[in-house]
């Protein structure tokens, strides 16, 4: 399948927040608290006539995804670009073109299409400097195998889900992360 069809094939924005039945509050929050800089906006706007599409890789569990996808959401309004989601779980084809490090099937992933349907750009899972926060939390958690991994682990990913909810140096960080993807 090519990514015209696999964009075609995607749900829309309206159809996976209606679908959605895990992080929908904390991702629309985000959504509704986001706003983009002049600047951003400025330099959206001038890839209007590029008729940009986005494919995103995502599922509604996922914390990268709840942050991360409201901020493409934003960016994609003020770039007129069309925002379409395909599930990981049950689109593996696809997915599996599009591993993070060769391996991972990390989510969500932005494949930004052409009219033609040629790639023009792919994104995620996280920017940069959210992987960089995310890896020095980790490093800090006791061995795998240690008794309280399983509760320090949890505790972590609860703070993440948390400061990704509040924090809009983050929100920014990601756009600035997504629009470098975009305007290169």
């Amino acid at each position: 399948m090519d990514l015209n069809q696999w964009f075609q094939k995607g749900l829309t924005v309206d159809g996976y927040i209606n679908a959605m039945t895990t992080n929908k509050d904390e991702m629309l929050t985000i959504y509704k608290q986001f706003t983009l800089t002049d600047e951003d906006r400025n330099k959206l706007e001038a890839l209007r006539p590029q008729k940009l599409r986005a494919i995103v890789l995502s599922e509604d569990w996922c914390g990268d995804a709840m942050l991360n996808n409201p901020i493409l959401l934003r960016l994609a309004e003020a770039a007129e670009m069309e925002v379409r989601f395909v599930l990981r779980d049950s689109n593996l084809e696809l997915m599996d073109q599009y591993l993070t490090n060769g391996t991972s099937r990390a989510i969500p992933i932005f494949i930004f299409i052409n009219e033609a349907g040629n790639e023009a750009g792919v994104w995620g899972p996280r920017a940069p400097e959210i992987q960089a926060f995310v890896m020095e939390k980790r490093a800090a958690l006791p061995d795998k195998d240690a008794e309280d991994f399983q509760e320090k682990q949890m505790a972590m990913f609860k703070s993440f889900k948390e400061t990704y909810q509040t924090d809009a140096a983050i929100w920014q960080t990601v756009a600035n992360s997504i629009l470098s993807t975009l305007l290169k």
